[in-house]
Formats: structure tokens, sequence, C-alpha cells
């Protein structure tokens, strides 16, 4: 077994959580408020209601974020997850192969247990700097591509404006630059930010990691720091989170895939796991060619990919949530300050949630909750709420859509 497995593997079995509570977030203008509906049994059974670990009752949670937001992540990366036409063979500016092979993905999914198939999604650390539509063989993104695949569900995170990394660089302008950047290009406020690597000052990343969380950022992924496994059945303490990253990369093996079968080699060790986990990895490119000897290669992101679809996603046995950074986040910390409260009289069980003050940058205010009945169910509530259920089938999840 590799020593990268075994690390893992001890990340989970000891924990992987220090405290970081010298942060204020900054709340949303609406302030706590209860939310309330009915669940109608079909028989008077007894009845349990929860919140669940991670959103839909899933057992992994994995993100997965491409640096530097370069263009391969929207001719091969975006199509083969979410559905479309893939670049065929695509020679960028830099005389790197940024496609893929040309064909037509059908996108690789996971279910919400309620009938809904949902893409794989991933998150893209962006330098602003670096975005522009010209040339026509760029090899960074457009601000129309991050703009479609942010729509799309793909969370969009900080990576400072120039990559700047060197001796001289201020920190700070990295910082706000590029949140000011997004900003006027994209209308969205990024709330993640990801340490840029090269060569600098020893530690310049304490300089990232520091200007990052005192200025909007709710959590880092550097070099060092807690993770890159989340224990999350209890409480997960997120407060100015600083994250170590690790990176899948390709090697010399280009047809049998033995290195990208070491790395699922890891998710399987993680999913072994009694308890729900979060996995963050990270790679760069994912075109044909290995770009800067930091990526994936197509064949091997591919390969990967549809490999994890194929045993953990809705074609598999359905354990995996694959969402963005940004999103798990977000659900974690609204997860563990919700309060859930119910009362059972016959068939008829009245729910009640407490809702915290939630920040005004998050994107994702989703509740799931876990029942156990042996009974069928429906809700019923206010026309406000948006909520679905699978009461009528396997009568174990309810998901609750905030405003």
């Amino acid at each position: 077994m590799s020593k990268r497995i075994l690390l893992i593997i001890a990340c989970v079995i000891l924990g992987s959580f220090t405290s970081f509570s010298n942060g204020i977030i900054q709340k949303d203008s609406s302030k706590p408020k209860t939310i309330s509906f009915k669940i109608k049994l079909k028989s008077a059974d007894k009845i349990k209601v929860a919140v669940s670990p991670l959103k839909y009752n899933k057992h992994l949670a994995y993100s997965f974020t491409l640096d530097d937001g370069y263009r391969s992540a929207y001719l091969t990366a975006f199509p083969l997850l979410n559905g479309g036409k893939i670049s065929n063979s695509s020679i960028n500016e830099w005389k790197i192969d940024q496609g893929g092979d040309g064909t037509t993905s059908e996108g690789l999914f996971y279910s919400d247990g309620m009938g809904n198939k949902i893409p794989f999604k991933l998150a893209l650390a962006i330098n602003g700097g670096s975005i522009r539509d010209l040339p026509e063989n760029r090899g960074h993104l457009s601000w129309s591509e991050i703009k479609e695949m942010y729509n799309a569900g793909w969370d969009i995170l900080n990576h400072s404006f120039h990559h700047a990394t060197k001796h001289g660089t201020n920190y700070l302008t990295e910082v706000t630059e590029n949140t000011a950047s997004i900003k006027q290009n994209l209308d969205f406020t990024m709330s993640h930010f990801v340490v840029p690597g090269g060569e600098g000052d020893e530690k310049y990343y304490l300089e990232y990691e520091k200007e990052a969380l005192n200025n909007g950022n709710f959590s880092v992924a550097s070099y060092y720091g807690v993770g890159p496994v989340f224990k999350v059945a209890s409480k997960v303490d997120l407060d100015k989170m600083i994250s170590a990253r690790t990176f899948i990369q390709s090697s010399k093996d280009t047809t049998s895939f033995k290195t990208m079968d070491r790395y699922l080699k890891t998710i399987d060790s993680i999913v072994k796991q009694k308890d729900p986990v979060w996995f963050n990895e990270f790679t760069h490119g994912t075109g044909n060619t290995n770009l800067w000897n930091l990526s994936m290669r197509f064949p091997d992101f591919k390969y990967y990919m549809t490999t994890l679809a194929n045993k953990y996603g809705e074609k598999g046995n359905d354990s995996i949530w694959m969402a963005p950074w940004q999103e798990v986040y977000e659900y974690i910390w609204l997860r563990d300050r919700i309060k859930v409260d119910f009362q059972q009289k016959n068939k008829e069980v009245a729910v009640t949630i407490q809702l915290p003050e939630i920040p005004e940058s998050f994107r994702n205010r989703d509740i799931s909750l876990n029942v156990q009945t042996s009974s069928k169910f429906e809700i019923e509530s206010n026309k406000d709420l948006k909520i679905k259920d699978d009461g009528k089938t396997t009568h174990k999840q309810i998901f609750i859509q905030l405003k």
C-alpha cells in the first residue's frame, strides 16, 4: 500500500481537525428565524427526524478543484462531467495540447435519492489577471466560460490576482484585487481561498493565509493544515479553517492507468470507513498534455472520473456527493448551527427548525433531514418553503432549500 494511502487512512482514523477560533463571519441581513412543516404518515409508526451529516444522506463528500483557471477545464472536464462535446486535440499558445478525445459525453452523475440525477461538479481556483478572451488559442479561461460553469453549479475559488509568490509580493492586494475582479466581471463574491504555488520567500504561504482569512474568506487550502480527509458525523470546526492540499497527477504510465488506480484505491479506503467523510483533492490541467507536469492527462482524468461514477455514482452504489469545496463547506456550516425539533401525535409529525444568521456570501442554503420510519409519508408545508422528499418510495429523507 502506498505512503499516500497510509497517510490518508491515518487522517481518517486519528481525526483531522484543529481549532481555529480567531475569525468573525459576516452575517446575512436576514435575522435568525424558524421554519416548520408537517409530516403526514400513512401509519402511526414511530418516527425519528435528524439533520443528515451530508447532503442527500450520502456517505462520501468528494471535492475536486482545478487550479489556475486553465482552459482545459472548459474544453474537457466540464463537458465530460456535465454532458456535452469534448474538444478534439487543441494546441494552445504554449504549444500544449489542452483538448481531449473529441467524443460526446452523456455526463457523470450521482442521484439525490429522490429520482433526480445530479452531474458531478468541481471547483475552479481562478487568477483574475489571467482571464481573457484572446488569443483564440489562449491557455486560460474567458469570463464567459467561467460564468457558464458557475451557472452549472461549479464553484469559483480565489487563487490570487496574478498567481504571485516571489519576494516583494503584496499579498493583501493579490487577495482583494482578485475578489474585486471576479465581483466586477461575474457579479458574485468569492469566499474561499487557494494559496498559489511557486517560488517565494520561506513560508510565504502564511502571508496568503493571513490576508485571505482577514479579508472575507472562510477557509484556505494551503501547503499544510487539517485534512484532506474530514470526519463529518459530528460537529466540524470550520472557523478560519486552513486545509492541506493533495494533488492527483499523471505519470509516464499512459496506457494501463496504474497510477490512476493507485489514486482510486485511496477513495476505496476512505469509503470503507464506517462514518461519513469529506475528502478534497486538486490538480491543474485536464488536457491531453500533462501541463507543467502538475496535471492529469485527459485520458487519465476521464478514466478516473468515469470509474468513480460507475462505482460510487448513480450507476454504482450511489454513495458519493460529488460537489465542490464551497458547497460542502456551506452545507456543514449550516448543518451544525440549526436545531431540529419534532413532535409526533399519531400519524402527524410537526417539525420545527431553528435557523442561524447565514453569511451573505453563502451560495448554498440546503438542509437534508434523515427520516427513520417504516411508514410512507407526505409533506404539508406553506408555499414559501421549497421542500422535496422520498416519502412515497424509500421514505428516508427530506430536502429543504432555503431562500
